[in-house]
């Protein structure tokens, strides 16, 4: 199943407001930086997984990044995730990636680098399909797109995918903080919004980063994402320890050397 980080941070909390009265809890960095022509560089957008939030050791180091190097960040939770409104049981895929889209949208200017973590994958490619001109380049952690359809249904037993269709969900004991919460609403919304079936109509760059010990999502998928996209320069890396967590320290300093290089191509 996909993890969760949890890892505090000190900063303040802002909030967007969506439809409904719902809200989606941010922190933002203003960009400091700009190019010998006066523009801002591209700022960077990190979207988290399933379950997990803005707070996470990935998405705080993507922050750091970002400032060191003077460029806008901003890190958001999804609703029913983190610190934003709604329940969990009430999201899927439609709701998660419309959040990421009112995020680049209201709250970035210019082209943007976007980062999605495992869940956070899938989402950062329906964002990117959704306005392709908005963006300057992706990078994947252990992504995970379409895995309603190609792995949860492989991860549950018949009696657990027989409960969803009867009783509408399924609570699934955790690892992490709190157990997994699998909707029909979830699978039925998956549906809607699978990428991996045909070509992926992108043309910016892409960095894929995934382990080969990742229990929970396999690293062949990296390699199937690449396949999927149009863009030419796609780069997988496979790391020989790496979980699907990649939070530890060497995972970091890849995460930032890969977003390094990739504004520095840019």
């Amino acid at each position: 199943m996909m993890s969760m980080d949890t890892t505090a941070s000190s900063q303040s909390t802002q909030s967007l407001t969506r439809p409904a009265g719902a809200s989606i809890a941010y922190h933002a960095l203003a960009a400091t930086k700009s190019n010998s022509s006066g523009e801002n560089l591209p700022g960077i957008i990190f979207m988290p997984g399933f379950m997990s939030d803005m707070s996470g050791d990935k998405a705080l180091a993507v922050e750091e990044f970002a400032g060191e190097r003077g460029l806008a960040c901003v890190r958001f939770d999804y609703q029913g995730h983190g610190q934003s409104s709604g329940k969990f049981a009430n999201g899927h895929i439609g709701t998660w990636s419309a959040d990421a889209l009112a995020v680049l949208d209201e709250l970035t200017e210019g082209p943007q680098i976007l980062v999605g973590s495992s869940m956070g994958g899938w989402v950062m490619l329906l964002t990117a399909l959704a306005r392709p001109d908005r963006i300057a380049g992706l990078v994947g952690i252990a992504a995970a797109p379409d895995f309603t359809e190609d792995l949860f249904p492989n991860e549950l037993s018949a009696e657990q995918m027989a409960e969803i269709e009867d009783k509408g969900f399924v609570v699934i004991p955790s690892d992490y903080e709190d157990d997994y919460i699998f909707t029909k609403a979830l699978f039925d919304n998956g549906r809607k919004n699978l990428v991996m079936r045909s070509e992926i109509p992108l043309d910016c760059p892409v960095r894929l980063l995934h382990g080969l010990k990742d229990a929970s999502v396999p690293w062949q998928t990296a390699l199937n994402i690449q396949e999927k996209l149009r863009s030419t320069d796609v780069e997988v890396t496979l790391v020989k320890n790496g979980d699907h967590r990649l939070s530890e320290t060497p995972d970091l300093e890849r995460l930032t050397r890969v977003l390094s290089a990739l504004v520095d191509g840019l």
